[in-house]
């Protein structure tokens, strides 16, 4: 290999973008949501946000999309805050949530062609990201069917595939396999799995198996407050990983 070409390979941008927050605060009245966090997820990196119901974890996934503004903190997104550059924010990001909000009386295409249409993609750009996301998330065989007639598994890589079409380098995936049957839920794996290296990923998930599977860090947060961050094997390790979620400090 040429000194010219191994110079351009070690230039290449790195997938993906960094997620920083700094004493990041959200309180709804006296309630304290999100307590002072200090967190960085790099970019490339494929992230586990955990934590019991209430830990904080969708009151920070709703301040990343910009749904929700920061009581005090800051936060950026590639370098840019989604409370005053919302809309670059909203084009480095797809989300997908807990409950699919998808519209099951639409055909997937159809459906794939309105969600396009709501991230100002027209015209050939539209039907060409349409196409690519179909065929990336291997859904050539259901593409004319109705959505309310798939299994929960195929309307989860729908979900999927509409917070691809923009392809966007950071992807925030919610409960991503909640309800779904042991085979399901290894489809929907499967395909997480594809995007690692190629997208930063932020993953709730309860499920510890799951993190494992498909992170290399993770952070465990309780009642709004960062209890632990690092590697992922290195977080969930030990005999009983579930005091992290009772707020324990970790042995």
């Amino acid at each position: 290999m040429s000194s010219e070409a191994q110079t351009d390979s070690s230039d290449a941008p790195t997938p993906g973008v960094r997620v920083e927050a700094r004493g990041l605060c959200r309180n709804f009245g006296t309630h304290v949501a999100l307590d002072t966090l200090d967190l960085r997820i790099e970019p490339g990196q494929a992230f586990g946000l955990l934590g019991a119901n209430g830990a904080g974890k969708t009151t920070f996934i709703r301040l990343v999309t910009g749904v929700l503004l920061p009581s005090s903190g800051e936060l950026w997104v590639d370098g840019h805050s989604p409370v005053t550059e919302s809309a670059q924010v909203r084009r480095r990001l797809g989300y997908v949530a807990e409950t699919s909000r998808i519209y099951p009386d639409l055909r997937v295409r159809s459906f794939l062609r309105f969600a396009g249409g709501a991230r100002e993609l027209n015209g050939a750009e539209l039907e060409s990201a349409v196409e690519r996301v179909i065929d990336r998330f291997h859904l050539e065989d259901v593409a004319g069917r109705w959505i309310g007639q798939l299994s929960k598994g195929f309307q989860q890589r729908v979900s999927l595939a509409q917070a691809f079409l923009h392809d966007p380098p950071l992807l925030i995936v919610d409960e991503p396999t909640s309800g779904l049957d042991p085979l399901q839920q290894q489809e929907v794996r499967d395909v997480l799995r594809g995007l690692r290296g190629n997208h930063t990923l932020i993953l709730c998930t309860h499920d510890l198996t799951e993190a494992q599977e498909l992170t290399e860090r993770a952070a465990v947060l309780h009642r709004g407050r960062l209890v632990a961050e690092g590697p992922t094997g290195e977080v969930l390790g030990g005999t009983d990983p579930l005091r992290l979620f009772r707020g324990e400090a970790a042995a």
